[in-house]
C-alpha cells in the first residue's frame, strides 16, 4: 500500500487538518519537513530530531537529496546497506527530491535535452546523465516513503517562451517518471521489509511537480495535466528562486484549487516561519526549507519575540535563554551569552545549538497551528 491521505477537516480559509499515512510514519499535517541533504539534517543528530518540538514528538518526516546521495556515497551502496532509512538510522518517514533543482542550480555545468540533463559533478567535474528513469531508479534504491518526479525548475526571471519550454520538459518527464516508477518500484529486495502498521506491504509513493514559472496559464496547464496522470500527491515547485513573496502567494493560490482535495499538497522550498503558517492557512499540507539550519549557522535565531542575531554585542553578557518561551534543549540549558561566544569563536557547537532551537521553533509553530485548526474548525 502506498500513502493514504486522511482529510480530517477543511476550514473557511482553505486550511486543512489531515493525516498522511506512510510506511514509516503517520504524519500529522500541515507539517514542516527539515532538510537532510546528504543523509543528515546539518549538525543535528537523528536522536535529537526525534525529540524536538512540543511534547518531544520530534520531526515526523525529513528530506534526503537525490543528487548529492547519488554522487556520494552512491545509491547502489546505500541500497546494498538496506536503504536510506537504515543507512542513516532514521526510523520515521522520509521524502527524496528528484535531483532536478540541484541540477538546475549548476547552470553552466549542465545541458538539457528531451532525454534529460547531462551535467558535471560539482565535486570532481565528472560527467553524469539524469533522465526521469534514472532519477526514479536512484530514488527507488534510496527507498524514501515519498519520491518526486523529475522536473525542470524554471529560473526567475524567465520570459514566457523560456517558461513554456521548461514546462514542456517537465510534463514529458513527469509521464516518464510515473511509468518507470510504477514498473520498477518493487525491484529492490529490501522493499519487502517495509511493513505498514496494519501488516500490509508498504510501498513508496510518487508526487508530480507543478511548474510553469510565474505565468498563471502555464501553472494551470501543468496542474491539470499532472492531475490527469494521477500521481499519489502533488507539489508546487519553482518557487523561492528569487521572486517576490507576492508572486509566490499568487502562484500558490492559482494552483491549489486545481489539485485534488483527497491528495496531499506540497510547496517545495519555503520558507520563513510566518510564510509556512500563511501557506498552510491557504491549504498547503507539506513544506520544507533549509532556512532554519542555514540561518542558525550564521547566528540567526527565530524566537517568540522575533528574529535574533545572536552575534550582536548586546548579548555578550545576557544570561537569559535564547527564547524564554521555548523548552528545546538549547533554550533549557544555554544562555544567549554562551551562544554568542560560540559564534564569535567559530565553535561548531554554536551552529548545532542554534539549529536545534530553530528546528524546534519551526516544528512547534506547525504543531500550534494544527492545534488551532482542531479547536477552531
Amino acid at each position: 500500500m502506498a500513502l493514504r491521505f486522511e482529510l480530517l477537516s477543511t476550514h473557511s480559509s482553505g486550511a486543512r487538518r489531515a493525516r498522511l499515512h506512510l510506511p514509516h510514519q503517520t504524519v500529522e499535517t500541515p507539517v514542516f519537513m527539515p532538510v537532510g541533504t546528504q543523509g543528515t539534517v546539518k549538525a543535528v543528530p537523528q536522536g535529537i530530531l526525534e525529540e524536538l518540538g512540543p511534547d518531544s514528538q520530534g520531526a515526523q518526516i525529513i528530506l534526503g537529496n537525490t543528487y548529492h546521495l547519488y554522487l556520494r556515497p552512491g545509491h547502489d551502496l546505500i541500497a546494498r546497506l538496506g536503504g536510506l532509512h537504515k543507512f542513516i538510522s532514521w526510523p520515521r518517514a522520509m521524502l527524496t527530491d528528484s535531483g532536478g533543482f540541484q541540477v538546475f542550480s549548476l547552470s553552466g555545468l549542465r545541458k538539457i535535452s528531451d532525454e534529460g540533463v547531462r551535467f558535471r559533478s560539482h565535486l570532481d567535474g565528472s560527467s553524469h546523465m539524469f533522465s526521469p528513469e534514472h532519477s526514479m531508479d536512484v530514488q527507488i534504491a534510496l527507498g524514501a516513503d515519498i519520491c518526486m518526479a523529475f522536473d525542470e525548475c524554471t529560473e526567475h526571471p524567465a520570459d514566457e517562451a523560456r517558461a513554456a519550454e521548461s514546462l514542456r520538459y517537465t510534463m514529458a518527464w513527469a509521464a516518464r517518471s510515473l511509468n518507470h516508477f510504477r514498473a520498477n518500484q518493487h525491484k529492490v529486495p529490501w522493499h519487502k521489509e517495509i511493513i505498514n502498521s496494519d501488516g500490509t506491504l508498504g510501498t513508496q509513493s510518487l508526487f508530480g511537480i507543478v511548474q510553469g514559472g510565474m505565468y498563471p496559464h502555464l501553472r494551470r496547464e501543468s496542474a491539470e495535466r499532472l492531475v490527469e496522470l494521477d500521481f499519489d500527491g502533488y507539489a508546487i515547485g519553482g518557487l523561492s528562486v528569487g521572486e517576490p513573496r507576492e508572486l509566490t502567494r499568487e502562484v500558490i493560490s492559482t494552483v491549489l484549487p486545481l489539485l485534488p482535495k483527497d491528495k496531499p499538497r506540497y510547496v517545495m522550498g519555503v520558507g520563513f516561519p510566518d510564510e509556512i503558517v500563511e501557506y498552510a492557512r491557504m491549504g498547503v499540507d507539506m513544506m520544507d526549507c533549509v532556512i532554519p539550519t542555514r540561518a542558525a549557522r550564521h547566528g540567526l535565531l527565530f524566537t517568540s519575540q522575533g528574529r535574533m542575531n545572536i552575534k550582536n554585542r548586546q548579548f555578550a553578557e545576557d544570561q537569559n535563554p535564547p527564547d524564554p518561551a521555548c523548552t528545546c534543549p538549547t533554550c533549557s540549558r544555554y544562555s544567549r551569552a554562551y551562544l554568542r561566544h560560540l559564534m564569535q569563536t567559530g565553535e561548531p557547537l554554536g551552529g548545532t545549538l542554534n539549529s536545534i532551537h530553530n528546528l524546534a521553533f519551526y516544528l512547534t509553530t506547525m504543531a500550534n497551528l494544527r492545534r488551532e485548526l482542531e479547536v477552531n474548525p
